[in-house]
């Protein structure tokens, strides 16, 4: 498949080094000579220095032949623009991100399709979903549903109260297995788990389970359910405002930003939520601000470095749920590592909507796991597809992939060795980075 990404900033090349692993043809396109330099040569993609939206630049990258065209410049103008010409080219399909809410709504949607926009990316808006589900479930550390809710996928931290801990997968303390261990994070390491891998102190499991079970899985991880009602945010950036415009209503929200300017329209965009002039990092602001009485901190500055540090200053305050925004890839493991709560990324976030779109998968019903070395992903099963050829434990599957859970006629359940797959089944695969090529071909 042939795929070109019209801008090379934090996410356009961060995609671009993610598909290059999948076996693509990828060809990264930029006006800015020294952005593409900046890319590793050992990466399998090409580069070209063009405006991305020229016709002359568009036709020199082949567009007539594209099957994706990825626009993820930092101007949605321009990202609609070049989404628009690459189309009119003959790209097959388009992505544009955005970053006006107005475009998401259904009735303006149709007027970007006619103007040759087929999917929307609007990452802030995908963090301010993820931020949401992390303080409904807020004793977990990731959360993700997948086929409109009827499987989820559940990432929790183990401490000293878990009966799981010191056991093997094959020995676990349950008498039936409602859920399914996928994978283990461990050390900045991710595991695809077997029977003889034992579970240790501040391993990061991720279930996959069904809704009425997620009470068991809570209590086998020692965790217990709180309310979010307060919420104390650090940092005005897009991501805050984009969750304060969401969920103003549902949670009480204070802000503290140190730009006056910021605050004095954030007071006016969000007239239900409490805008504070300080800096967010001195502890004595904090305490001005009793952020002990909060269920919440999320920090969300442009730094990740200071998210990181602040979350950890918020729990030694006793706040029981800590968000971090960490953009930066290389502190997105020691930060997992860290008892600050959640992490989100955007990068990560817009990709695995991508990946969705490059398997051509229904993007409401797929979900990937926002991780740096890991995606998940439910797949629908053709007609003929080779894993359905036999037994899941017959199959000889590539190593570096599990299949968690899959759902038939509308019925959610458990993957096992004796499971046989039909075609028409959604398969819920999680699979090490790099390994999506390989799973794409097993059930086309």
């Amino acid at each position: 498949m042939k795929i070109v990404i019209a801008g090379a900033g934090e996410v356009g090349t961060h995609l671009a080094k993610m598909l290059s692993n999948e076996n693509q043809d990828i060809i990264l396109l930029d006006s800015d000579q020294s952005r593409l330099d900046a890319i590793d040569s050992n990466y399998n993609l090409m580069t070209w220095n063009g405006s991305t939206s020229s016709f002359e630049s568009l036709r020199d990258v082949g567009i007539p032949k594209t099957d994706l065209y990825i626009a993820v410049t930092p101007y949605e103008t321009r990202n609609i623009t070049s989404c628009a010409i690459a189309k009119h080219l003959g790209a097959k399909k388009t992505v544009a991100r955005i970053d006006n809410y107005e475009f998401l709504v259904p009735e303006n949607g149709s007027v970007l399709r006619q103007l040759g926009v087929d999917f929307l990316i609007y990452p802030e808006d995908l963090a301010a979903d993820e931020i949401n589900l992390a303080l409904e479930h807020n004793w977990a550390r990731y959360w993700g549903e997948l086929h409109n809710g009827g499987l989820l996928l559940i990432g929790v931290k183990l401490h000293g109260a878990s009966p799981l801990l010191n056991c093997k997968l094959k020995d676990l303390p349950v008498k039936a297995h409602d859920f399914h261990i996928a994978a283990i994070k461990r050390n900045n390491e991710t595991i695809i788990p077997n029977g003889n891998d034992e579970i240790l102190q501040d391993d990061i499991l991720y279930f996959i389970t069904t809704p009425p079970f997620i009470q068991e899985v809570r209590d086998l991880c020692g965790k217990k359910k709180r309310v979010v009602k307060k919420a104390l945010i650090m940092g005005g950036t897009r991501i805050a405002r984009r969750f304060a415009r969401r969920y103003h209503d549902k949670y009480h929200l204070k802000i503290i930003d140190n730009d006056r300017e910021n605050c004095e329209t954030m007071a006016t965009t969000f007239p239900d939520c409490e805008i504070v002039l300080g800096d967010g990092r001195d502890i004595e602001v904090l305490r001005e601000n009793n952020i002990y009485q909060y269920d919440a901190f999320l920090a969300l500055t442009d730094y990740s470095e200071t998210n990181i540090l602040s979350c950890l200053t918020a729990k030694e305050f006793g706040v029981p749920k800590t968000i971090a925004d960490v953009e930066n890839l290389q502190f997105f493991g020691q930060a997992e590592s860290l008892n600050i709560g959640t992490i989100i990324n955007k990068k990560l976030l817009a990709s695995s909507h991508i990946f969705q779109i490059l398997l051509d998968t229904d993007a409401n019903n797929a979900k990937c796991l926002a991780l740096a070395d890991a995606e998940v992903a439910e797949l629908q099963v053709k007609e003929g597809a080779k894993i359905t050829k036999a037994p899941v434990k017959d199959l000889r599957l590539p190593f570096g992939m599990t299949l968690a859970a899959m759902v038939r006629n509308d019925q959610c359940l458990l993957v096992g060795g004796n499971t046989h797959i039909q075609p028409g089944d959604y398969v819920v695969v999680f699979c090490l980075s790099g390994t999506i090529n390989k799973i794409e071909k097993w059930f086309n």
